[in-house]
């Protein structure tokens, strides 16, 4: 499964630290409905077993709108489910192993902060980056702060598909522009938001701004 720029217009990773007593499918079915154009599932805490069956559940409602699907760190769950892709970080499986295990067809993610970084993982078969933060965060205790000019050079040394990540909001958004990322992913804008579909549909109006 190809990548393509405007898959990753709008990436949302879920988080059921935000689901306040409702289930992960519901409030992923509502930032759909707002316009996410592509989902990664992230549980760190969940079994096996558990996470397996969340992962098929979100996989067939990710079909339903069409929207690429797929799985952060975890290749065994991303194969049993066939999920679309893996998304990985510099300290998880290198990006040409990952390739080994999923084979050809499959979208490869790789999380990147610095130049090197970028040309190594679209060299070793990364489909897509993403990079951050980009603003501070309360989602990720190891993230390192990407500056603005690091996420523009980042953007200009690989041909693919560049994502920002990290504390993005709807307000802060507008000052990616001209970085040459095709797209933002977020957690809390959109699930701690009170009305997720709203969120994300807001959310994404200001993104294609950022990236016309």
């Amino acid at each position: 499964m190809n990548c393509a720029k405007e898959d990753l217009l709008l990436y949302a990773v879920t988080d059921r630290h935000w689901l306040n007593g409702r289930s992960l499918i519901e409030v992923v079915k509502e930032s759909l409905e707002g316009g996410v154009t592509f989902l990664q599932l992230r549980e760190k805490e969940l079994d096996d077993e558990s996470f397996l069956k969340e992962a098929k559940e979100l996989k067939a409602l990710c079909r339903e709108y069409k929207v690429p699907f797929v799985i952060n760190d975890n290749v065994e769950i991303a194969i049993k489910t066939d999920a679309d892709g893996v998304h990985v970080g510099q300290s998880d499986m290198e990006a040409g192993d990952v390739r080994k295990r999923l084979g050809p067809d499959k979208i490869i993610g790789v999380s990147a902060q610095t130049v090197e970084q970028a040309v190594l993982a679209e060299k070793r078969g990364a489909d897509y980056l993403g990079v951050g933060a980009v603003f501070p965060t309360g989602s990720k205790d190891d993230a390192d702060d990407v500056s603005f000019e690091t996420l523009k050079a980042i953007c200009e040394a690989v041909s693919i598909p560049v994502v920002a990540i990290g504390g993005i909001s709807k307000e802060n958004a507008i000052k990616l522009k001209g970085s040459g990322i095709c797209g933002v992913a977020v957690i809390s804008a959109i699930y701690a938001a009170p009305d997720i579909k709203e969120a994300a549909y807001e959310l994404k109006e200001v993104t294609k701004k950022i990236i016309g």
